[in-house]
């Protein structure tokens, strides 16, 4: 009864707080439920760090962002489709833990590598554009207005690259798995996907926000899978 306590006071505070729409309180209560189940309390530690790191990076200057356009002055809650793009990969990876238990320790790295590339994108993108000095699309390499899908610096992408380090040191610390440099390359692997996603089909209208995130971890999961084989 424990984690179901501390479940629904967590998810209580983060909807009071307008964190989450209230359809978006229910799915990431899904979510945490599946993960918690199939990872225990290594997958819930790296699901509430990406949360944090998540809402701590948004709030970072925002100020800032205001005043250059690329962020709006209310604060927005985060819907259910936001909360699947993020974490929807990590939910399933969770529930095949729960049902096939012996392929736990790899579904748990795969976890590990979608939250590093959902920490990597976030923190390049909302650190990246107050940080950055020259700006790139990331297609062509041109110089470009930042704040646009697909612009990229190498200080963002640095930025990012610490999102993923932080996943990684906590799944060490908390599962005692220690799987830095390939955290590292799922992470950065899914942002820079995500950023080429962004100036292509994204700006096209082809691909919307939510599915590009959804990519980004679906391929920090999909490195981690290829490194278990390894």
């Amino acid at each position: 009864m424990l984690p179901l306590i501390l479940l629904l006071i967590v998810l209580g505070l983060v909807w009071y707080t307008r964190k989450l729409t209230v359809a978006g309180t229910l799915v990431a209560g899904v979510l945490a439920g599946v993960i918690f189940k199939g990872t225990g309390w290594t997958g819930i530690v790296l699901l509430g760090a990406f949360f944090m790191l998540g809402t701590g990076v948004t709030l970072w200057g925002k100020k800032d962002k205001v005043i250059a356009g690329l962020s709006d002055a209310e604060s927005s809650r985060r819907t259910a489709g936001q909360v699947l793009a993020n974490g929807g990969v990590a939910g399933l990876l969770g529930l095949a833990a729960w049902m096939f238990p012996v392929y736990q320790p790899a579904l748990l790295l795969m976890m590990a590598g979608s939250f590093s590339a959902a920490a990597a994108d976030t923190l390049a993108s909302e650190l990246g554009v107050l940080y950055g000095r020259r700006f790139y699309n990331i297609n062509s390499f041109k110089p470009e207005t930042k704040g646009l899908d697909g612009v990229v610096s190498l200080e963002g992408t640095l930025l990012g690259m610490a999102g993923s380090l932080i996943i990684a040191l906590l799944l060490g610390a908390v599962g005692g798995v220690w799987q830095v440099g390939a955290l590292l390359l799922a992470g950065t692997a899914g942002n820079l996907l995500d950023s080429w996603l962004g100036a292509t089909l994204e700006r096209k209208g082809r691909l919307s926000n939510n599915l590009v995130n959804a990519a980004n971890t679906l391929a920090g999961a999909a490195v981690m899978w290829l490194y278990t084989l390894l």
